[in-house]
């Protein structure tokens, strides 16, 4: 779809506000075009000494009343057209941000997050004008360039209209090579501004670590290039639309030149009048205002298309998960992978490789291994982020893909390895699966996740604010509040992907304990842990040992340790160390 059809789908869904805009400016056209005919009469009138002074004051009064409705006018089709061009925007910015929702990992892999920001912010501007201003300027300036070529020629003289038109073919060589540079340098405008954008989102985001590592003086130079090449990139095009003023100038100044100089000469020769000659001077000066708008019309459609050649990829982009599934979650939760394979795109090494693993409702299953074996991958796609390659996945006898997205997402509480937390209160994060949740269950979630007595101790309590990603909290406290909100959730399986990294042994103890006790109170609530500390696993009612996408080692902590492998040596080495560390 290009950036007119766009626009010409947009204006057949709302037609009645450019249908009253058009009405609008046809109108003001008409009298623009108008007052030149009734000033060249004026003038004649006086000339020939046939007007008295209330016959001078109502010819007058026209003219202001011309001038009045103009103005009235103007704010009128503003009001209708410029709202309409705030609605596509609006809808393209919707589509945009229902697009991102619907995308897997996969999708922001490939997209920085400045671009995507630029493309809600700058791009689809760019995309309102040319819907807006530039379809005003297009329709107004056509219709009046149209109405005052008319009366040049057949109102006043048709030689003498001809004569002035001469310089303009001229003009519309040079606007179509201007526009081309002018969409060039509008496309490199708007690329190099996503990059700058993607330098401070990435300054902001990483301000501790840029500080920490003593690389403030290279971001500021960073920032201060990209600045300045995108300050440059923006100085360009608007140097190139600031061409098209001196080609309206010369064109213009030429044909007045050669219309006085006609003019005066069918004047001597008594072929027009003092009056029609004034009148076609002032036709001449209102082809100001179509020649700009030409020329305006012209940057903003090439500023449109610029961002539309930008946006329209991203709003194209197929789905990451096709949700094509029509059934509720099942009340059973068991969760089984048969013969899971999967790799990544683009990766020749699968990530999981004949997974078989079945985990019945109310029942623990943990994952270790080391790193980059799939333990987080497993989780993932029981997630739905990703397919498997090949094999399936069953959520109580139901294939994963014939349950509808959000049901099997609401079934499912997630803790990933770095928990997101939003710039909000305490309180907010933990309920944000449950808004409208009391205060007292919050504090309760926030018990069970070994997190109360941290918030109790801030100054505001649970109305603190963490700051963006929950910059003002430590790590284990922004674990802690992360299992918090999944607890609320109340959904009947929880996964905690390396969930107690950041806390202390005796922390990940009390953890542990309390949904011990949770679990007395819900049995039907299913629990997954993936860990490197094979304390967090070891009273599951299942351990699977994972090295490179394949399960090595199952069984319960007892019999694992019996199999004297991966994980008995692994376990051997934790405890010599948290010996070592207690000593």
């Amino acid at each position: 779809m290009t950036l007119l059809q766009l626009i010409g789908g947009h204006m057949r869904r709302h037609w009645r506000p450019y249908a009253a805009s058009a009405l609008m400016l046809s109108t003001i056209a008409v009298l623009t075009v108008w007052i030149p005919r009734q000033v060249g009469h004026v003038v004649d009138e006086l000339v020939a000494h046939r007007l008295t002074g209330w016959t001078l004051a109502a010819q007058l009064g026209l003219l202001v009343l011309a001038g009045l409705c103009i103005y009235l006018l103007r704010v009128g089709w503003r009001l209708a057209l410029y709202a309409t061009a705030y609605e596509l925007g609006r809808g393209l910015r919707q589509r945009l941000y229902d697009q991102m929702t619907r995308q897997g990992p996969a999708f922001f892999h490939s997209q920085r997050t400045g671009d995507l920001m630029a493309l809600a912010t700058n791009d689809i501007d760019a995309i309102e004008m040319a819907a807006g201003e530039a379809l005003l300027a297009a329709f107004d300036g056509s219709l009046t360039f149209i109405l005052v070529v008319s009366m040049m020629t057949l109102g006043v003289d048709l030689r003498l209209g001809l004569a002035a038109l001469a310089p303009f073919p001229f003009m519309a060589y040079a606007f179509w090579r201007i526009s081309e540079k002018v969409h060039q340098a509008w496309s490199d405008s708007l690329t190099r501004f996503s990059a700058l954008n993607q330098q401070v989102q990435d300054s902001l985001a990483g301000v501790r670590t840029v500080r920490a590592l003593g690389l403030v003086g290279r971001s500021r130079a960073q920032f201060g290039d990209l600045a300045r090449h995108a300050g440059e990139a923006s100085y360009q095009a608007q140097r190139w639309e600031a061409m098209f003023e001196p080609a309206v100038g010369l064109s213009l100044t030429a044909a007045t030149v050669i219309a006085l100089g006609a003019g005066a000469w069918l004047v001597a020769r008594a072929e027009i009048s003092i009056g029609q000659l004034t009148a076609f001077t002032m036709y001449l000066a209102q082809l100001i205002w179509p020649m700009f708008a030409a020329g305006w019309v012209l940057s903003l459609l090439e500023r449109g298309r610029a961002g539309w050649t930008r946006l329209q990829p991203v709003l194209n982009a197929p789905d990451g998960l096709k949700d094509e599934g029509q059934e509720d979650m099942p009340a059973d939760a068991a969760v089984t992978w048969e013969h899971i394979d999967f790799s990544y795109p683009g990766m020749t090494v699968p990530a999981l490789s004949g997974i078989d693993l079945h985990l019945p409702p109310g029942r623990t299953l943990g994952i270790v291994g080391a790193t980059g074996s799939g333990k987080s991958t497993l989780l993932r796609l029981l997630l739905r982020q990703y397919e498997p390659t090949s094999g399936r996945m069953l959520l109580g006898g139901v294939e994963a893909p014939r349950i509808r997205l959000a049901a099997l997402r609401r079934a499912i509480a997630w803790v990933p390895q770095e928990p997101f937390l939003f710039s909000a209160s305490i309180a907010d994060n933990i309920a944000l699966a449950r808004p409208q949740a009391s205060r007292e269950e919050v504090m309760a979630v926030a018990a069970l996740a070994a997190v109360h007595e941290d918030v109790a101790e801030l100054a505001q309590g649970y109305d603190t604010l963490v700051g963006e990603r929950g910059v003002t909290l430590s790590g284990g406290q922004r674990q802690r509040v992360a299992i918090a909100r999944a607890l609320l959730a109340a959904s009947p399986l929880l996964l905690l992907d390396d969930a107690l990294s950041a806390v202390d042994s005796g922390t990940e103890a009390e953890i542990l304990s309390h949904w011990r006790e949770l679990r007395r109170q819900h049995p039907e609530r299913s629990l997954v842990v993936v860990g490197h500390r094979l304390s967090s696993v070891m009273e599951a009612d299942e351990i699977v040992v994972l090295k490179q996408g394949r399960i090595i080692e199952r069984g319960d902590h007892a019999a694992l340790l019996a199999l004297n492998g991966w994980y008995a040596s692994q376990w051997r080495y934790q405890q010599l160390e948290a010996s070592l560390d207690a000593a």
